[in-house]
């Protein structure tokens, strides 16, 4: 679509919803969908580039590299929890709620399509909302580990304004005299439930991904550029069904050759857009 006037993408979103029209859709969804809830896209206009993305190699492997995670996690969480979901996720949540979505597959950890009332939702790279010890496997709330970090460090404080990266963290000042936080079970190491750069989507997740894919006739991808594999191969799986693909993405994708619509605008404005003529 190079025609970006609004009676273009009027035009464009019409013939989609006639290509969608009585079909069950699923949806995958990428950091592009939460700009409008202030979370930064990882790619993209106004995203933030990273020189060294924290790998699971480092964090497990170096004390400093750790530490400075959980610093910039915890002053970036405060600020990425108070995010809300904006109309793309809205509508998504209405659309699985008249039966027209069968699901959502995010690459997102902010958790907002679950708080805009989505209620399959598979959230293949994890989620902030949770932590886990990689010792022991106990399961912690992120909101009592960040209560923790604050106890040990009564010194830190949170600025009411900060510069978010996609998965919520933020470039500290410093991380001198910060105490890491660890499990009350064993004392292990804790991590986010999360998947680091150098790990691989937990199979069952994708498996999961899968099902909802083969359960649905139709498939949106909403603002995710698709550089990561797993949505590439999930993306590869419907086209080789044949079944309807529809790209919603400002920047081109990976996979803009293989679908049958390609809109190059906000998900914010096409998807409520979509829901209404589909209802």
């Amino acid at each position: 679509m190079s025609d970006s006037s609004p009676a273009a993408l009027s035009a464009v979103v019409a013939r989609t919803a006639e290509l969608l029209a009585g079909r069950r859709i699923a949806l995958l969804t990428g950091a592009g969908i939460s700009t409008d809830s202030g979370i930064p896209a990882y790619r993209g206009e106004g995203a933030r580039t990273r020189s060294d993305p924290m790998t699971i190699q480092r964090y497990l492997g170096d004390e400093a590299a750790r530490r400075r995670y959980w610093v910039g996690g915890h002053l970036g969480w405060r600020a990425f929890a108070r995010a809300e979901p904006n109309p793309g996720h809205v509508a998504l949540a209405e659309m699985e709620s008249a039966g027209r979505v069968s699901g959502v597959i995010t690459q997102n950890v902010d958790g907002l399509h679950l708080r805009a009332g989505s209620s399959h939702v598979i959230e293949v790279h994890g989620t902030m909302r949770r932590v886990v010890c990689l010792h022991c496997g106990q399961v912690f709330d992120r909101r009592d580990i960040a209560t923790q970090i604050e106890e040990r460090n009564p010194w830190i404080t949170v600025p009411e304004n900060v510069k978010l990266a996609p998965d919520g963290d933020v470039l500290p000042e410093s991380t001198e005299g910060f105490v890491v936080p660890s499990c009350t079970v064993c004392d292990g190491m804790l991590k986010p439930d999360v998947v680091f750069f150098g790990e691989y989507v937990p199979l069952d997740r994708f498996k999961a991904a899968e099902s909802l894919l083969r359960s649905s006739d139709a498939m949106i991808v909403a603002g995710s550029s698709l550089v990561v594999n797993s949505g590439v191969r999930l993306v590869e799986r419907a086209r080789r069904r044949s079944i309807p693909l529809v790209i919603i993405n400002r920047e081109p994708t990976r996979a803009d050759a293989w679908a049958d619509v390609t809109i190059a605008a906000g998900t914010s404005d096409v998807l409520p857009a979509l829901q209404e003529l589909l209802a």
